[in-house]
């Protein structure tokens, strides 16, 4: 199979689809890679490195969409890559479509087979191909929070962690799935009080058992949700529904009794946020304020640290790029349930439920979508 990789071109986005050394296990598979010059270069990887690995260096992004069969990225397609793709030519990235209808849009109409990095599960009910980045995410949501804390970034101006006879910033993580488990981990570690909400009670005697009482974990209810955020210094939004937008848990009511000068990180973002005023923002104007809170919504946060994020994500991604290139398509849908869930557009349809509630357009079963490949 002919694989593409383009460069990314999302604002401050410096992550790539494949690192060399994942060209090169593909192209010991006997596959062949074609990437755009300077795709690498935001994780320090030159031309020639990728060249060294087996790979064709093309000079334009049109090429890599024109020649390839199958096209490897990182975030979800911009207008004009989207417009690019060709009928049953193979789109695999994040998509995030639920918030995003112009893009669905776009990949319906090009009659592409979009497989979603985001909606790809394992046995044990996890999302394999989003853990990484999660975990990502999560560690640096504390790393902003604690910096934006900071009175000449917007913030009341307190220190994360407690010092000698002066009480902690309490931190309020909304999601206790695997963004929030790291959050958690680096806000403990600087010594804040830490607060964890979530509604899978199991979940909560994991994280009460992992951090042995260091942290609070309360059911999460619109009153413990209310409770919490309007004493806290700093809430970590990692609500996660796999493929549907994110629920707005943090009214505009909310919003109002917060501290002056709290500071929301809203890591659920990339499916439309989980605060009533949440909107994109950029590494390079990451923040705006609402309602006296500083509220950040970077929806590409783990491409602030492209070099831990790429090779994070490449070790999650590489073994279902090998299975799509070495059996094809449709045979590696067919043979693996939990590739098949990643299935999102595929020939004009749409197979990925909760989007196509999201979005209240026609849905086609996936397995019935990958049949008719």
């Amino acid at each position: 199979m002919l694989i593409g990789i383009p460069k990314e071109i999302k604002t401050n986005e410096n992550r790539v689809g494949l690192t060399p050394e994942s060209v090169h296990e593909v192209v010991h598979h006997g596959h062949t890679v074609i990437v755009e010059t300077g795709a690498g270069l935001g994780i320090g990887k030159t031309d020639d490195d990728y060249l060294n690995a087996g790979a064709s260096i093309v000079d334009t992004a049109s090429e890599v969409f024109a020649k390839a069969e199958m096209i490897v990225k990182v975030k979800e397609p911009q207008k004009i890559e989207y417009e690019q793709l060709r009928a049953d030519q193979i789109l695999f990235t994040y998509l995030h479509l639920s918030p995003d209808p112009a893009q669905t849009q776009g990949l319906m109409d090009s009659g592409c087979i979009a497989v979603a990095y985001e909606t790809v599960t394992n046995p044990h009910g996890g999302l394999p191909l989003l853990a990484p980045m999660s975990e990502v995410a999560g560690r640096m949501a504390t790393q902003v929070g604690a910096y934006h804390l900071q009175k000449l970034n917007g913030g009341l101006g307190a220190l994360l962690g407690a010092v000698p006879g002066v009480e902690a910033s309490k931190v309020v993580v909304l999601g206790g799935g695997v963004a929030g488990l790291n959050a958690t981990k680096m806000a403990v570690g600087l010594g804040a009080e830490v607060v964890v909400l979530d509604r899978n009670v199991e979940r909560l005697r994991y994280l009460d058992d992992v951090f042995n009482g260091r942290v609070k974990t309360i059911f999460s209810t619109a009153h413990a949700v209310e409770q919490h955020c309007t004493t806290a210094d700093l809430v970590i939004g990692t609500v996660l529904i796999p493929g549907a937008n994110a629920p707005k848990l943090i009214t505009n009511a909310i919003l109002q009794k917060m501290k002056k000068g709290a500071v929301i990180v809203d890591v659920a973002i990339d499916q439309g946020g989980c605060t009533d005023v949440s909107k994109p923002t950029t590494h390079a104007q990451p923040t705006f304020v609402a309602n006296d809170v500083v509220v950040y919504c970077v929806a590409n946060m783990p491409g602030g640290v492209p070099l831990t994020s790429t090779f994070a994500l490449n070790n999650a991604t590489l073994p279902f790029v090998l299975s799509i290139a070495d059996k094809g398509i449709k045979q590696a849908l067919l043979q693996d349930e939990h590739l098949l869930n990643g299935l999102n557009v595929c020939q004009g349809k749409m197979t990925c439920q909760a989007v196509a509630q999201a979005q209240n357009i026609a849905f086609t079963d996936a397995k019935e979508a990958a049949t008719a490949l």
